[in-house]
């Protein structure tokens, strides 16, 4: 028979052999290999995700929370506009002198009749976009607007300005 490895160790005097009473009283059937240990790495990695993904979910949420409440106040903004411009607009259906202006980097137009033109290049009347429309109304309605949304005042002439940024006379019918 063949010697073990054990004996094999003793004889050469590698190993010693331990005395009886410090020796394990246990077999090796009795013995259960511990559990494979995982890696820090591993741990240390599934923590890193575990924590990215709550991050980002945070400021998904975060960033949704923000756009709802920009939402909430646009919309309260437009419903403001609409009580204060309701049954005020000067629009004539039959006027047809076009006044042109500037609003979203293209040239618009609303269209005025004789009496309205020189009273909208003097600042008494004032142009407010609504709900795509754009509605001539008083000077004062105009900066009414302007307090409630910046950007629904379009056009409010200064009276003191003889001619526009580009040195064009905001009077010019073209």
């Amino acid at each position: 028979m063949a010697e073990s490895l054990r004996d094999q160790l003793l004889k050469s005097g590698i190993a010693r052999q331990l005395k009886p009473e410090t020796r394990p009283k246990h077999d090796k059937h009795e013995r259960r290999p511990p559990p494979p240990k995982r890696e820090r790495s591993d741990i240390d990695l599934a923590k890193a995700y575990a924590i990215r993904d709550s991050s980002e979910r945070a400021e998904r949420d975060r960033t949704q929370r923000e756009a709802e409440q920009r939402a909430r106040e646009k919309k309260e903004r437009r419903q403001k506009l609409a009580s204060l411009l309701n049954g005020k607009a000067l629009n004539v259906a039959d006027a047809d002198i076009p006044r042109h202006f500037p609003h979203a980097n293209k040239i618009r137009r609303i269209y005025v009749t004789a009496e309205q033109l020189p009273r909208l290049n003097g600042g008494e009347l004032g142009v407010v976009q609504l709900a795509g429309r754009y509605l001539l109304v008083e000077g004062e309605i105009a900066r009414s607007a302007r307090d409630i949304d910046a950007e629904a005042l379009v056009l409010l002439c200064d009276p003191h300005e003889s001619s526009g940024e580009d040195g064009v006379p905001s009077d010019l019918v073209w």
